[in-house]
């Protein structure tokens, strides 16, 4: 009896659940704009139970090539309201235009409930006839006509140093579904700095493509920043896709039965063309930063004692590439002992741009006593939005050391003129009389020489051999005369980067050639198989310590980065004495 009780209630509420649904009869077609020669598919579809004689529209300027099919579907779902009984009953027709222009299918009608409702009408719009394949209804065809890769661009025409988006998109009409989506070939971003925007998911979005109602979900997403001027190309994305394609048919109970098909789609090639960052108004010390920034130096303490440390911090804060610029640099008076700066990022790479921080810390160590003036410091960057250049100058600081050593200052030396004083001996006669002496010379026989020069083959015979026998073993040694042969070629290449300072793409292959092969000598390895993972992976196996690693792969980075960005003579000479000073601290490690 229970049972009979709660069949009973289920079935009142789900009647009830129907009849408190208001009865609409809707019209979708698969497509808004078509060719003449096209055909669509025209769905009437009403939400509620008991409806009767239908009556579909006069199709005028159309010829219906197929239906009315017709297709029944119930659902019931668990809403935090209760539950939600979903019914649906449809009338399927396939028609073709007779003629271009704008043409209008009018409304349906049927009737529910003693009443009679319509559906609404709905606009088409006939082009002129298309390339279509003998079948209109191959599923190759078909597949091609419902589902786009779409590769979409924020900006086509940024300016170097700007960041930019490229958006891949798949766009699937309702007429078709998709089963499994596989990349064969992933775009490529030559002449940018690039990075992937990490997607949550893939959730299905509406939108519109060509004017027509679409799903589509973004496949992949990256932030792209050109690094020099002229035509770069975005290569296109290719995928490999399965897709259930309508076969025509309809089931027993009025379902479309559909047919898998597999097919390649491609994304249509990007082209970017950056602009140059203009010369009017460039500051003489910009050094590539574009975008929106804040600029702020900070001193810890202002007053201390001599051997108390002190930090100096210089941070750049904002949106932009900001992984794409040095920090300006901090100078102060030889009287405080200053150490190379520790570098903190806090850069995050989202569907808002670059954004972050950049702060070097320096820490300043003072000698003597005395009041010392640290001097302001200037930071400039390019804003694209604006389109001009700013710059943000700090104040200066002073240190005040009030316990120390006092600094001492070597005293002048002075100089007394003096009169010339006469005396007898300033002048003197001529001499009237000579004196010779007879000089005794020895002979060559039994001299110091010739004792020298009779011992010398005695001993140069068995230096000889020694020193034959070790270039023999010198030339035998391969491996070894490789490393010093490497050696020789990275004090070379050092050598010509100094010579080509102020030519900044000679000076910058220089520099690269000797750091590729200083490690080639030190490390034993040939300079294709460097790469900066390897080369950390490598110098961490020889317990070299971080910070002369990051300084090492920072001068590779800015040797690699600068051939694309303004560089002044007086930064290449910064950038060959950051070169040499790594160098020499890896000598003192390896």
């Amino acid at each position: 009896m229970k049972l009979k009780f709660y069949i009973i209630v289920f079935i009142g509420l789900l009647s009830f659940s129907l009849a408190a649904q208001e009865a609409t009869l809707k019209t979708k077609v698969s497509k808004n704009k078509l060719g003449v020669n096209q055909r669509l598919r025209v769905i009437f579809s009403i939400n509620k139970q008991g409806a009767d004689n239908f009556t579909p529209p006069n199709f005028n300027n159309f010829k219906v090539v197929g239906g009315p099919s017709q297709s029944v579907s119930q659902s019931i779902s668990q809403t935090p309201s209760g539950r939600k009984v979903t019914f649906l009953q449809s009338y399927t027709y396939i028609i073709q235009p007779k003629k271009k222009g704008e043409l209008s299918i009018g409304s349906a009608s049927i009737k529910i409930g003693g009443k009679t409702i319509k559906s609404n009408p709905v606009k088409i719009i006939v082009l002129d006839a298309v390339e279509i394949p003998k079948d209109p209804n191959d599923p190759n065809y078909i597949a091609q006509q419902n589902i786009h890769l779409v590769a979409e661009i924020s900006k086509s025409k940024p300016f170097v140093g700007e960041g930019i988006y490229v958006e891949y998109r798949l766009y699937v009409s309702e007429n078709v579904s998709v089963y499994d989506t596989n990349v064969k070939e992933a775009p490529q971003y030559n002449g940018f700095w690039n990075q992937n925007i990490k997607i949550n998911g893939y959730p299905v979005k509406m939108g519109k493509y060509n004017g027509e109602d679409y799903r589509y979900i973004v496949l992949q997403k990256a932030l792209l920043i050109p690094t020099k001027t002229g035509k770069l190309t975005i290569d296109p994305m290719k995928m490999d896709i399965i897709i259930g394609v309508p076969s025509g048919r309809a089931d027993f109970f009025g379902n479309i039965i559909t047919k898998n098909v597999r097919r390649e789609f491609a994304s249509a090639k990007k082209t970017i063309i950056p602009k140059s960052l203009p010369i009017e108004g460039k500051p003489n010390n910009f050094t590539g930063a574009v975008g929106d920034f804040k600029f702020d130096v900070a001193l810890s303490k202002d007053v201390l004692k001599a051997n108390e440390t002190s930090q100096i911090k210089v941070a750049i804060s904002g949106k932009g590439n900001l992984n794409l610029f040095e920090l300006p640099t901090i100078t102060t008076p030889a009287e405080l002992e200053m150490y190379q700066p520790e570098r903190k990022e806090k850069v995050r790479t989202n569907a808002n741009g670059i954004s972050g921080s950049v702060t070097d810390t320096y820490t300043v160590v003072p000698q003597y006593k005395g009041k010392y003036k640290i001097p302001s410091v200037s930071f400039s960057y390019f804003n694209p939005k604006e389109k001009k250049y700013k710059t943000i100058n700090t104040e200066d600081f002073y240190v005040d050391v009030q316990e120390g050593k006092e600094l001492v200052t070597s005293d002048t030396t002075t100089v007394t003129k003096k009169n010339v004083v006469a005396t007898g001996e300033n002048f003197r006669y001529i001499a009237t009389k000579t004196s010779f002496i007879t000089q005794e010379k020895s002979g060559f026989f039994k001299s110091t020489l010739f004792y020298i020069l009779f011992l010398v083959p005695l001993f140069a015979i068995p230096i000889t051999v020694f020193i034959g026998k070790k270039q023999q073993e010198r030339n035998n040694d391969l491996v070894g005369n490789k490393l010093r042969r490497a050696n020789k070629l990275a004090k070379k290449y050092l050598s010509e980067a100094q010579k080509q300072l102020g030519k900044k793409e000679a000076f910058y292959e220089a520099l690269e050639r000797a750091l590729h092969n200083y490690l080639k000598a030190k490390l034993g390895i040939e300079t294709a198989d460097i790469s900066k993972e390897k080369i950390t992976s490598l110098l961490e196996d020889k317990n070299v310590d971080q910070e002369t690693i990051k300084q090492f792969i920072e001068v590779l980075k800015s040797s690699d980065f600068a051939r694309y960005t303004p560089f002044t003579a007086t930064q290449m000479k910064e950038e060959f004495e950051r070169a040499k000073e790594v160098i020499v601290q890896l000598d003192k490690q390896l």
